[in-house]
């Protein structure tokens, strides 16, 4: 019996198989559980596996990979259509090992555990930004409850504790109390934030790839850094068209019998990146300005609303990435006509 390739379908702590022959009939299946994942492959010659792109797959990629297996990821969705009637994890074992096979198949570079490390100090930030947001909004509807209130922005939030704790507000011993203990926390959220910044701006000044992208207009230092850590091999797209599609910012298809429907966005990748090149896009759209701006932008602001040219302007700026990030150059300014 010669396995030529195994579809893995992996959970929290049992792990489904099921591989194939060169006749491609099914001849391994069966349940592994976690503890005894490493010693089961060890033993079985070097094969093609597959694994679904989620949560530790990375990690059993490098496991396998370092056992002499070859190891491949495969995005959720490109499994999807292969997954038979019903659902569990044998059919979903089963839809791997096919999908795999497919020749036009696109697949996830495994990532290295420093790149994790690297990308786990940026979602980490991300969520306390996030903790940051709720507890600022939350000391603002405290507040507004006793006729509190101040100007938006997080550097207001100190005026809104100081008019709160003012005599004339009147504000109930108990709420005021509440109101420090959240304050408390966004201090501690602050000083987090500030450790972790200077943390990723290290990283940044140490990645001569990091440095390069910062140059383009829109894209800072967390941006620069979320790119060169999030596509550590950009040759795996074809063009910048591609990584534009894979980061959403391309229009959905629904063409049919020759005409050409372009809807909107698709939305589709990365959620993060996308999200730093509209806002990145945004700032530089909000300081547009004849002999400032490139005249590309400066027509298409006068032809559509800024909300859209900041997504036209986003995609334009992942092409951008592309092309630097293969040829190793730096931005230069668009030559005035």
């Amino acid at each position: 019996m010669t396995i030529i390739r195994i579809g893995l379908d992996t959970s929290k702590h049992v792990f489904q198989l099921h591989g194939v022959d060169g006749s491609e009939q099914p001849v391994l299946r069966r349940q592994v559980r976690r503890s005894e994942m490493a010693k089961f492959f060890a033993k079985l010659p070097a094969t093609r596996i597959g694994l679904e792109a989620c949560g530790a797959s990375h990690y059993w990629a490098r496991v396998l990979g370092g056992l002499g297996h070859e190891v491949v990821l495969m995005p959720p969705q490109y499994i999807k259509p292969y997954v038979k009637r019903g659902k569990n994890d044998a059919i979903d074992a089963a839809a791997i090992c096919e999908a795999m096979s497919r020749p036009g198949m696109r697949f996830v570079a495994v990532k290295s555990a420093e790149s994790q490390a690297g990308l786990m100090v940026l979602r980490v930030r991300d969520l306390l930004v996030k903790q940051r947001t709720a507890l600022i909004n939350a000391i603002r509807g405290h507040a507004a409850e006793f006729g509190v209130s101040a100007a938006k922005g997080p550097v207001k939030v100190a005026e809104l504790l100081h008019r709160a704790h003012a005599e004339a507000a009147k504000v109930p011993a108990p709420a005021l109390e509440m109101l420090r203990l959240l304050a408390g926390q966004l201090d501690a959220i602050e000083t987090r934030l500030t450790t972790l910044e200077a943390q990723l701006i290290g990283v940044h000044k140490a990645n001569p790839t990091s440095q390069c992208l910062a140059t383009i207009p829109g894209v800072g230092p967390i941006g620069a850094v979320s790119f060169a850590l999030r596509v550590p091999d950009p040759k795996a797209f074809r063009s910048g068209r591609h990584l534009a599609a894979w980061l959403g910012l391309t229009p959905k298809e629904n063409s049919t019998a020759g005409r050409h429907r372009p809807g909107r966005i698709s939305r589709q990748g990365d959620a993060n990146l996308r999200r730093l090149l509209v806002l990145g896009a945004t700032a530089v759209i909000r300081c547009a300005r004849p002999g400032r701006a490139s005249p590309w932008l400066l027509h298409l602001l006068a032809r559509r609303p800024k909300k859209l040219a900041a997504v036209a302007l986003a995609n334009k700026m992942a092409r951008i990435i592309w092309a630097m990030m293969v040829s190793g150059e730096t931005y230069r300014r668009p030559q005035q006509a």
